[in-house]
């Protein structure tokens, strides 16, 4: 069995929907995930941000505004009219819910709940539709057997045992479809795994039912060597290793969420990025396997904030780095970057939530400079720091005002620290040196 999963973009229009469908319908059983329809979770933001503002009349605006949407897809979508009816009810019930949903006090529970409702429609919507095609499908509620614990981590366990008992309670199917991106926390109430969650959803679904393999169906064919919003002539990566790509999604490579590579990673179960748009496409293999040597990829991260913190204190001496480190992890605040000299280190964060604190407590025994709209550039291929030709890289120097390089910290990642103003032109320079210039 494979695990596929679709984007916003790649139920995004009712062509979209209909080239998924042939997609899927080759005759091979699997399951599928789906994330909402394209524009659908920014507009369920805005409704809770409106309701959390208190403009709760606006709210009810971007309702009814979403459920137009809505009836004019299910209008054009189906042609059964039994079919179109019982579409029509479920999306009418589920707005009217919302609709409720505007006279509660905000909380992150209403958050959640607001949210959830695209991932509930589409999938419910593309499962009617299917059926009204001849495909014999069934859907699978996430909210039934995906759940995190109290560490906002996957219960394995339970989602194992509940999917497969409701598997094992639906009628028999060739096509199972579910939700991406929803789930319950470890109370039971409802929750979710973040935007991009989706990617993620199937990689744990993928591990939990042993799947020979999770395809992640975007609207770009795999995963580039740099970013093509920036660059021009990038290229899709044919294979990359879980690790190489682990580092790519942590440091911005918006094709696959930063978590998705965890559970297939742990099974040893393949993930393929494909391209709805071009099925034929061979995309970016993901595996245990190396392939090559030197750069294979530039990633850009941005919303970074630097610190630098500069004590007398260090010198010679011990405990230093564990009282700066205590006060990042009081706060909860990971660190990406991290340099040293003797008197001084710099750090990056990419949440800058706590800063204020932080550098607060910070100053109490040292002295604090902070650097923000900074941007990571990260460089990943298999033994990039042992590589011969790595010091290509080292040409964009004289071009670019470098704040931080981290190197030896994983055979794999070299990251350099720009002013985000400097990124565009950083990964362009990059691009000249590593991949038309000398081969690496």
């Amino acid at each position: 069995m494979k695990v596929l999963k679709f984007g916003g973009t790649s139920v995004g229009s009712i062509e979209n929907i209909k080239s998924v469908k042939e997609i899927i319908t080759d005759g091979e059983k699997k399951i599928v995930v789906l994330s909402a329809m394209s524009g659908t979770t920014n507009s369920l933001v805005e409704i809770s941000e409106q309701i959390k503002a208190g403009t709760v009349d606006a709210a009810l605006q971007s309702v009814t505004a979403l459920s137009k949407k809505y009836e004019e897809v299910v209008d054009e979508l189906f042609e059964v009219s039994a079919l179109k009816q019982e579409v029509s009810n479920y999306i009418d019930q589920v707005f009217a819910y919302l609709t409720t949903l505007t006279a509660e006090d905000h909380t992150e529970l209403l958050y959640n709940k607001i949210v959830s409702q695209g991932e509930l429609m589409s999938t419910y919507m593309f499962t009617k539709f299917l059926n009204q095609e001849g495909v014999n499908a069934r859907l699978l509620p996430a909210l039934e057997f995906m759940r995190i614990d109290k560490l906002n981590e996957p219960d394995e366990f339970y989602i194992k045992q509940n999917l497969q008992r409701i598997i094992d309670e639906a009628l028999p199917a060739d096509i199972y479809i579910t939700q991406g991106f929803i789930c319950l926390d470890a109370y039971g109430k409802t929750a979710n795994l973040q935007r991009g969650g989706s990617d993620y959803t199937a990689t744990i679904i993928g591990a939990v039912v042993e799947a020979d393999e999770v395809q992640i169906w975007t609207d770009i064919d795999g995963m580039h060597n740099n970013d093509p919003r920036f660059v021009e002539n990038t290229h899709a990566i044919s294979n990359l290793s879980f690790d190489e790509a682990a580092e790519l999604a942590y440091f911005g490579a918006k094709i696959l969420h930063p978590q998705t590579v965890m559970p297939a990673r742990e099974a040893n179960i393949p993930v393929r990025l494909k391209n709805t748009m071009d099925p034929p496409s061979y995309g970016t293999l993901i595996s245990q396997d190396y392939e090559g040597e030197g750069i294979k990829a530039i990633a850009a991260k941005d919303g970074i904030t630097a610190i630098k913190i500069k004590s007398a204190r260090m010198l010679q001496a011990h405990g230093f780095l564990k009282k700066v480190f205590e006060i990042f992890e009081k706060y909860e605040t990971p660190i990406d970057m991290i340099t040293t000299s003797e008197i001084a280190i710099s750090l990056t964060i990419d949440n800058a939530t706590s800063l204020n604190a932080i550098v607060e407590e910070l100053e109490k025994f040292s002295t604090v400079e902070v650097d923000s709209e900074q941007s990571i550039i990260c460089l990943v291929g298999h033994s990039v720091v042992k590589h011969h030709d790595t010091h290509h890289l080292f040409q964009v120097l004289q071009d670019i005002s470098v704040r931080m390089i981290s190197y030896g910290g994983s055979d794999n990642n070299i990251s350099l620290l720009v002013n985000t103003n400097d990124k565009i032109s950083a990964l362009q320079h990059l691009n000249t040196y590593i991949f038309e210039g000398t081969s690496v």
